[in-house]
């Protein structure tokens, strides 16, 4: 869908921008800019990745803590079906109750429904001020505290995004100024009028002040704000040089137990001698999981894969999902039957075979394999 970029209507009245699937995020961005708007979703590789895929995985970033995802930002689809039919849902309105919500039931989908041909998005007013925070804990744990006392008050953030110790020794040769006993941070973000944001920036720095807390910085210049972030954004390229075949998942807990989880991945790390690095939208819940390993190891790879098994076990157990933004696609694939009962997969399974009755759509992914062939040749009812 790559050469189906274009960008349809552009619509300043009423809000919505009309796309292509094909359209990198960046390009929605810079487009929706010139009149004063954006698009919510913002993955960090908006200048690669396309609103097909952003809405294919439900993809967000780090604005989703106070914006939403795509299934908040998005009002309509044009898709085409595995039978060949072209379906239009939702409305250009923001308000709309007629039949049943086929377009955020495509919305992370994965492809496996129908093919998106046009989709129209919901655009949001840029706010003009911006101000960016790093707060600096002893541990993780406290960390953890943080977000939960960030996430229960009324100061939503724009961004809330979570680094655990491993993660900062990954980046400190690069990144001078952090404190030697760094073992987590923070980087907090909050949005709005200027003559509002001191308020805001001091309730959020009441609730970052937790037991543990080391230090906490605030950006008084883009200058200074590009080099806080760049702790964040140097993490990714160190990641791909010293374990360019690491497990990445992302999984989700409800935020108030995030230290719980932060807790049970240390202890998997230390029982299965695999190294762990967590990072990720701390202000959702979402972290992302990476396993540190070499899979040409045999032992390695058996001991990651177990490592993995209990993560997913432990994420669960939490009242968890198994992802929240990259999606099942193959490697999650046998693990959906443990997070959903039969009945909802039953009901999936027959979705499946009503959009696409032949299923060619990105075939094998997302539900369980053995149901969905049963399913396709029509024996499961």
């Amino acid at each position: 869908m790559q050469h189906m970029d274009r960008i349809i209507e552009l619509n300043r009245d009423n809000r919505l921008m009309v796309v292509e699937p094909g359209i990198t995020n960046k390009a929605v961005q810079d487009a929706a800019a010139t009149e004063g708007f954006f698009w919510p979703p913002d993955p960090t590789s908006a200048s690669v990745c396309t609103v097909g895929g952003n809405l294919a995985y439900n993809s967000a970033g780090p604005r989703a803590i106070k914006y939403g995802t795509p299934r908040e930002n998005t009002l309509a689809l044009k898709v085409v079906t595995g039978a060949g039919e072209t379906l239009r849902t939702g409305t250009r309105t923001t308000k709309g109750v007629v039949g049943y919500d086929l377009t955020r039931l495509l919305i992370g989908s994965e492809g496996t429904l129908a093919i998106i041909t046009e989709a129209t998005l919901k655009l949001t007013p840029l706010q003009p001020e911006k101000r960016t925070l790093r707060a600096v804990y002893k541990d993780v744990y406290s960390a953890a505290r943080a977000v939960s006392s960030i996430m229960s008050q009324p100061v939503i953030p724009c961004a809330l995004e979570f680094m655990d110790g491993n993660a900062i020794a990954m980046v400190r040769d690069t990144q001078p100024g952090l404190p030697e006993t760094a073992g987590a941070l923070l980087m907090i973000e909050v949005d709005g009028i200027e003559s509002q944001l001191g308020d805001l920036v001091s309730h959020l720095v009441d609730a970052a002040s937790v037991a543990g807390l080391l230090d906490i910085q605030q950006a008084r210049s883009p200058q200074e704000v590009t080099a806080l972030w760049e702790t964040r954004k140097a993490l990714s390229p160190a990641l791909r040089r010293i374990a360019p075949k690491k497990i990445n998942e992302d999984v989700v807990v409800p935020v108030s137990r995030i230290p719980e989880l932060v807790e049970r991945l240390a202890g998997l790390s230390a029982r299965h001698g695999i190294k762990i690095i967590n990072f990720g939208h701390a202000g959702n819940g979402n972290l992302h999981v990476n396993l540190l390993y070499d899979p040409d190891d045999p032992a390695q790879q058996q001991r990651a894969e177990a490592c993995l098994e209990d993560v997913f076990s432990a994420v669960l157990e939490m009242d968890g999902t198994i992802s929240g933004e990259h999606g099942i696609g193959l490697v999650k694939r046998d693990w959906v039957s443990k997070e959903l009962d039969q009945n909802s997969l039953d009901l999936m399974y027959a979705i499946k075979r009503q959009f696409d009755p032949d299923g060619i759509l990105n075939p094998g992914k997302t539900l369980p394999m053995k149901e969905l062939s049963l399913c396709n040749n029509g024996v499961k009812s």
